[in-house]
């Protein structure tokens, strides 16, 4: 199983803003440059993760976007099954299946049925808040970058 950069991307943007106070803004350039992700894409994971109710995104001059929830209510499998939009981790998941001769008398596919369910659920056995039980360490770890950056 592989997610996309989407997925990977929303997640990430959600583990820097659980490392933020809680009104403490943050801009997408800060993301960029955190993380060395184009600004164009962050907007659209920025605007996605608003419509799904996990940021809150603040207009103006001094704007900027934070979690609408606390990291202990952000699920992992949820975010993952709201922003991964593709699961169908061999051909025949497709909807109308794909062509293969063997899908009468398949058991491959249940098998990897069964595996994707177990990913899936192991995600769902963790939130944000899980993740971000380092923070000291991970804030440490983004000093370094803007260190190396030049920042």
């Amino acid at each position: 199983m592989k997610l996309t950069n989407y997925t990977d991307y929303s997640l990430r943007v959600l583990m820097y803003l659980a490392m933020k106070k809680d009104e403490e803004l943050t801009t997408i350039q800060e993301i960029a440059e955190a993380y060395n992700i184009s600004k164009n894409h962050l907007m659209k994971i920025i605007h996605h993760l608003g419509k799904l109710e996990y940021i809150k995104t603040i207009r103006g001059r001094n704007g900027g976007f934070k979690l609408a929830k606390h990291p202990k209510e952000i699920n992992i499998g949820e975010v993952v099954s709201n922003t991964e939009d593709d699961f169908n981790i061999v051909e025949c998941f497709k909807e109308g299946g794909g062509y293969c001769a063997i899908s009468p008398s398949c058991k491959l596919k249940r098998a990897l049925h069964e595996a994707l369910q177990a990913f899936i659920n192991v995600l769902y056995g963790y939130t944000l808040d899980d993740l971000v039980t380092n923070k000291n360490d991970l804030l440490d770890l983004f000093r370094l970058q803007n260190q190396e950056d030049g920042n």
